[in-house]
């Protein structure tokens, strides 16, 4: 064995066993640390990523929350309330009168909604007019400042002469505040 170790430290690479044995032994940590400490730590990033991912998703989420409260807050703030309906029924047959057309039966009723503290307001009824001034009056409906909705409409002619009175069936929807007390809605969006 002495003879074989003599013969191996003569050869013209015996200069590099000593290298080769180092990085060896280095190799070998290598891989102890590897498997001793970076996996622990790389099984504690993982679950620190996933963690983030979930704390990321639901600040998503609160945000996006927030946001909708706030927009649910400003349309609940454009919804006349329920004790001004027949306010906005006499403004709809106002508006009607100074556009030429004539609502001589309009009624008024409010109808449950699926939607906490509010009610469904529909005017219902017959109008007359000529084509013109039915078409501005519609127009009028459709851009005024309250939330109008046309539900339903059916123009039928009484003549075949142009400029001839028409006569037709509307029906006009609306949401209201069914409770006087908003702070609930606004506490929600805080």
């Amino acid at each position: 064995m002495r003879e074989r170790l003599t013969a191996l430290l003569q050869h013209p690479f015996a200069p590099l066993l000593p290298w080769g044995g180092m990085g060896l032994g280095l190799f070998a940590l290598l891989i102890g640390v590897h498997h001793l400490w970076l996996e622990e730590l790389q099984t504690k990033r993982q679950a620190l990523e996933t963690e983030w991912v979930t704390v990321r998703q639901a600040l998503m989420h609160h945000r996006e929350a927030k946001s909708a409260t706030k927009d649910l807050t400003r349309v609940w703030t454009l919804l006349p309330d329920e004790r001004d309906f027949g306010a906005l029924a006499l403004g709809i047959s106002d508006e009607a009168k100074r556009e030429g057309v004539l609502l001589p039966a309009l009624s008024y009723k409010t109808e449950p909604t699926a939607v906490a503290h509010t009610t469904k307001g529909v005017l219902q009824g017959a109008m007359n007019g000529r084509y013109e001034d039915l078409r501005r009056f519609i127009h009028d409906l459709e851009t005024a400042d309250e939330l109008l909705l046309i539900e339903g409409l059916e123009l039928n002619r009484r003549g075949d002469v142009p400029g001839e009175s028409l006569t037709s069936t509307i029906k006009i929807a609306t949401y209201l505040r069914a409770g006087h007390d908003t702070r609930g809605l606004q506490e929600a969006s805080h």
